[in-house]
């Protein structure tokens, strides 16, 4: 059977010992890239638990970046060259990198996003679920008039942060506004 990224997560977090399994957990709490995960999130969780919260935050794909990452942080190279070589010779099921398209896919069609995305509300909402925006940020788009607006907003600011931030408000236009991925998509 063909192991997913999160299981694959799971074995690398398993295979770290306790003190190294602290210091990851200490360098996730401690990233300055949005988004951020809060400490009550990390704190007293097992190693399936932190596999899961990497992956609700960043995707899958994300999630195996900031892993590796991590890992190559706090000295665990081994670990951290085990995991990409494991999902890379296609041993996960899930496997692709994805971000360079939805991170391609947001730049490009910027205008015509702007102009035409009408579930902004439901965007929002998902966006600081994900904590990709703050409270302070949703409730300042929130109370723009116009879709188009609130957008451009979002542009302006989450949306420069990396491309995790690219890649979650990517999946949750797929979830929100597929026909209109789907015909932009199309046009490529």
């Amino acid at each position: 059977m063909r192991k997913t990224i999160k299981l694959a997560l799971v074995s690398a977090l398993e295979d770290l010992t306790k003190d190294n399994f602290d210091k990851f957990c200490h360098q996730l709490l401690d990233r300055r890239e949005a988004p951020r995960v809060k400490r009550n999130k990390v704190e007293s969780k097992s190693r399936l638990e932190i596999a899961d919260v990497l992956v609700s935050h960043f995707t899958e794909e994300g999630a195996l970046r900031v892993t590796v990452a991590l890992l190559k942080a706090i000295g665990c190279r081994n670990e951290a060259e085990e995991l990409g070589e494991e999902l890379h010779n296609c041993n996960c099921a899930c496997y692709t990198v994805t971000h360079p398209v939805s991170k391609d896919f947001v730049e490009k069609h910027r205008g015509q996003l702007i102009q035409r995305v009408s579930n902004i509300a439901l965007i929002l909402d998902e966006l600081l679920d994900k904590e990709v925006i703050q409270q302070e940020t949703y409730t300042r788009i929130r109370a723009l008039s116009t879709s188009q607006e609130k957008m451009r907003e979002l542009y302006s600011g989450p949306l420069q942060a990396s491309a995790a931030c690219k890649k979650i408000f990517y999946d949750s236009l797929l979830e929100n506004e597929k026909p209109l991925v789907k015909e932009l998509s199309e046009k490529d």
